[in-house]
Order: structure tokens, then sequence, then C-alpha cells
């Protein structure tokens, strides 16, 4: 376990020297080719206008200019990296001044992986994102194989790129609770708290189709609806328009 840290340790300190490097030497400008994989992979990008499919893309390129994806255990495409930008971009796509400030490089593992980040060996591997702590702060954990379903045909209601983004989101006010304080206007949040502790009931009850890993805290519960609001959003209105509109008042999509 501690060899495998220090490895990790290194990749860190490694990506962030390289990430100073290349910020003085390069800006990420998306190719003709780059495009035609959002146009391929990502359905919210597809769903967007003209105008917006520009502005969706300088978004993608000013996150993959601060931020550096990198692979272990595997190697890291394109396509990955357009996707882990996408996860990022789409939360925040209508908040026109705002950029993570809390990440500055996402580590992609093959699979899943257990809490001392070793994707290796049988038992305990059941994690699929993370957003870092410690010596970690700042970095992000995502299984490949949990980043790409999120994009596939198959997605449902799931996302975990998104899902672990949205985490960054709501710590962006110091604390990871569920309530993204610098997003939702003050006199919105007891209703919001309010909503989120009466469907926990509900699914807890077997009376809502959100998944019961919100039920695990207010953190993941605001992770987890927002997966479901941003690849399911018909769905999502017509089963829980309370929550869809308290949503959109936090993403700015109303």
């Amino acid at each position: 376990m501690l060899y495998f840290s220090i490895i990790i340790a290194i990749v860190i300190s490694f990506t962030l020297y390289q990430r100073k490097r290349r910020r003085a030497l390069t800006q990420v400008i998306l190719t003709d080719a780059q495009k035609k994989l959002l146009a391929k992979n990502i359905d919210y990008y597809n769903k967007l206008s003209d105008t917006d499919k520009l502005y969706f893309e300088d978004k993608i390129e000013q996150f993959l200019d601060d931020v550096r994806v990198e692979g272990l255990g595997l190697t890291i495409t394109d396509t990955d990296r357009l996707m882990v930008a996408s996860s990022a971009v789409i939360p925040i796509f209508r908040f026109k001044d705002w950029s993570y400030r809390n990440v500055t490089n996402v580590l992609l593992y093959p699979d899943t992986f257990d809490e001392d980040y070793q994707f290796e060996g049988a038992n305990g591997r059941n994690i699929m994102g993370m957003v870092g702590t410690g010596y970690m702060n700042g970095q992000m954990i995502l299984s490949h194989k949990a980043l790409v379903k999120g994009f596939s045909a198959s997605h449902g209601q799931e996302n975990t790129g998104i899902h672990e983004f949205v985490h960054l989101i709501d710590k962006a006010d110091g604390e990871t609770d569920g309530i993204p304080e610098g997003f939702l206007p003050y006199e919105y949040i007891k209703p919001w708290v309010r909503m989120m502790h009466q469907e926990v009931h509900k699914i807890e009850t077997g009376h809502s189709d959100i998944n019961p890993y919100a039920t695990t805290n207010e953190a993941e519960f605001f992770a987890v609806v927002s997966e479901y609001f941003f690849e399911k959003p018909h769905e999502f209105e017509a089963k829980h328009p309370e929550l869809y509109e308290m949503l959109s008042r936090i993403f700015k999509s109303s």
C-alpha cells in the first residue's frame, strides 16, 4: 500500500511539473478531429445550438489547458480527455465566468479501485470516482470503465464523471455538504435541504427511482440527482418536478 501511494505521489508531482511547463509553452486548441469526437460521444454537446457548441468547445479548451488528464495502468486517448473535460463542463456550462480552482489533475484508472487508491486485486475495489483530500487534494481519480459507460448509449441516469465534478462544485464554498451555497440564493437553501430529506425518505421506502446511493449523505444526494438531471432531463422533470426546478436554479438551466 505504501509503495503504491509513493507511485501516485510521484505521478502527481511529475504531472504538476509538466502542467506548469505546458502552460508556459502551449495552449489547447481543439482540432476538427477532436470536435468530431465530441459530436460522436457527447449527447449534451449535440443538443446545443451552433453558437452554444462553440462556447462548449471553448470551455473544453480552457479546462484542458488548466487540468492534466493522465492514465495509470492504461493509455489515454483524445476521446478519454474529451469525456473528462465534458464531465467538468456540462455542470458549469451556464456559469459564464466560473472555472474549477480545486482540481489540477485527473487520474484515470482502468476500473474500480479501493480507498487506498489500488486498482489491482479482488477485494474492496468498488469505488468508481473520488475527489482527493489530504496529500491528494486537488486531484481526482476516475474509473475509465465508469467514465466511458457514463457517455454510452446504455448509461441510464448515471454519469460518474459528472458526479465527481458536481462534488467539486459543492466543495467550492469550503464544504462538501450537498448545499452549493455559491450557486443557490439563501432563501432557497432551507427548501433544498427539506427536499433532500423528503426524497431520501422516498428512496428508502421504495417510492423513488433515484439511485439509492443518494441516501449515503447530503453530498452524495446532490451529486446523484445532478447526474439524473443532466443525463435524463425530461424524465427527471416529469418524475421530480420540484427537484428539477431547484437544480435548474443551481445550474442556471432555466
